[in-house]
């Protein structure tokens, strides 16, 4: 299904209330424009207002451009000779007149583009900052955006399952992730969002990193990673134990599957999304282990690993058709390990679809 990127960029500068929006190479760029650019020395501004689609960008980069004649996008060139001051004041001068204001993410736009546009002629009072606004039009996905989620994370869990029926311990964190890694290649993954293996207390980490550590026996093993497939990615964890797990190991493994359990059961249009987190929340803290949960229960999924909607305490966004999030509650215990079990789902008319199937028993 073609995408149709002009209604997308409509839709972006109607809700910015000003009379120009910037963006930055990355997903936002991917999203308004499908143009993939590197975020790197040589600035790329794309900017879009009533005369349309306009970039700040280097010779070197055109042809990408020119690749693409539907988006109809005036350049502004410059060279590495000559640097890109001239173009940064010539598009100012053509696209934002006296008084007009310009949008843009203030998370993603970096100093350095900033102050070119300052130089130009772009004071503070003509600026806004939209970056939430960037997150909550990309938060409810397309049926092509989920589409290709779902392919991801089925690549994801053929790679998995196909992994741990190699796994076995004694062998080390690194080749463990290097194997799942081919595997996912293996099946057509466009790289990995995602590629995380912890073992022993080291699971307990909730973003450690992966190293030489041996996986023992009766040991967790903690895997959170994910394929990518056209842009979008798969995050998923599962939670391991080869040999004899102790009686407090299965307690916290026990008490996130319920947590997972409930929110998944629990989620669905309308509710808020700290009432998700405090469901599965409730149960952790039932069965004792509420001071090892130690983050949100889940974020937002799409072209970035970490999106909107956030399932947080606080949060008070109501969970609406096409969002697709994750479920991920986790307990830490520091010298014993770690147990997440996450899951990717989106939000349906009337109910929570989970996308990921991959076993949660330990």
């Amino acid at each position: 299904m073609a995408i149709d990127y002009l209604n997308r960029l409509d839709n972006l500068l109607a809700n910015s209330e000003a009379d120009l929006v910037a963006f930055v190479p990355g997903e936002n760029m991917v999203y308004f424009t499908g143009l993939h650019f590197h975020l790197s020395e040589r600035p790329i501004l794309g900017l879009y207002n009533a005369q349309g689609l306009s970039f700040i960008i280097p010779e070197l980069e055109v042809a990408k451009l020119e690749a693409r004649p539907e988006l109809e996008a005036r350049r502004f060139l410059w060279t590495d000779a000559a640097g890109y001051e001239a173009a940064f004041s010539q598009a100012v001068a053509a696209l934002l007149p006296a008084g007009a204001t310009c949008a843009m993410d203030g998370q993603t736009l970096r100093l350095f583009e900033w102050l070119a546009l300052e130089r130009a002629g772009v004071t503070p009072a003509d600026a806004r900052d939209i970056g939430e606004l960037f997150l909550n039009l990309r938060a409810r996905k397309a049926p092509e955006e989920i589409a290709n989620m779902q392919r991801a994370i089925d690549i994801s869990e053929a790679a998995l399952k196909a992994t741990m029926a190699w796994a076995r311990p004694g062998m080390t964190e690194r080749q463990i992730a290097d194997r799942l890694g081919a595997e996912m290649l293996s099946r057509g993954s466009h790289g990995h969002a995602f590629l995380l293996v912890l073992t022993g207390e080291k699971s307990g980490l909730p973003h450690g990193n992966t190293a030489d550590r041996v996986w023992g026996e009766d040991e967790f093993l903690l895997i959170d990673f994910g394929a990518r497939y056209a842009d979008y990615p798969a995050d998923i964890t599962r939670t391991f134990c080869y040999g004899q797990p102790s009686p407090q190991m299965r307690a916290m493994y026990q008490a996130v599957y319920e947590a997972n359990k409930a929110a998944r059961e629990y989620a669905r249009p309308g509710v808020a999304c700290e009432a998700v987190d405090r469901v599965a929340r409730a149960v952790i803290e039932k069965a004792g282990f509420g001071e090892y949960f130690i983050h949100r229960l889940g974020h937002g999924l799409g072209l970035s690993v970490h999106e909107l909607p956030n399932i947080v305490e606080g949060n008070m966004q109501e969970l609406q058709p096409g969002m697709v999030f994750t479920i991920e509650p986790g307990v830490y215990i520091p010298g014993v390990g770690g147990v997440r079990i996450e899951d990717n789902a989106v939000v349906t008319e009337d109910g929570l679809k989970v996308l990921t199937s991959y076993k949660r028993e330990l």
